[in-house]
């Protein structure tokens, strides 16, 4: 088999961050396994290139997942970031953001306000995000 091969820099803390991301955003969680790991696997490094280190020979890219817009506009839009070592032909998986919302519905159950997902140590500060996107676009 020729291709790229997946690695992670800190495996552990990846896999807590996709079991999340599994329980939380299904959407986002299939794409990653079934679209975007394959293709990057064959070389096609999908996202937006954020650094590149010619000397190293190296690429650092970042992919936009689904989400719902909301919890876009409250946490942060879901991304994976990793870079790519073209003579070693590996692609180093380096995290999945929103980070803290994510490690934290990993450690606990996280519950929900208006059917987005709120953190427990922020609730407040998600909840008054929420309710001001709502006020916003109009909806109560």
């Amino acid at each position: 088999m020729k291709g790229y091969v997946l690695d992670y820099i800190d495996e552990n803390e990846f896999r807590k961050l996709e079991r999340a991301l599994k329980k939380y955003n299904m959407l986002a969680f299939k794409k990653l396994n079934f679209e975007y790991y394959p293709a990057l696997r064959n070389g096609n490094f999908v996202g937006e290139l954020i650094s590149q280190n010619k000397k190293n020979g190296t690429e650092t890219y970042e992919l936009k997942l689904p989400s719902d817009k909301m919890f876009a506009q409250v946490h942060g839009e879901v991304k994976l970031v990793y870079t790519v070592y073209k003579k070693e032909e590996t692609v180093m998986l380096k995290e999945i953001t929103p980070k803290e919302i994510l490690l934290e519905g990993h450690k606990s159950e996280l519950g929900t306000y208006k059917g987005i997902m709120i953190s427990k140590t922020n609730a407040s500060k998600d909840k008054f995000k929420i309710d001001l996107l709502n006020m916003l676009q109009g909806n109560k």
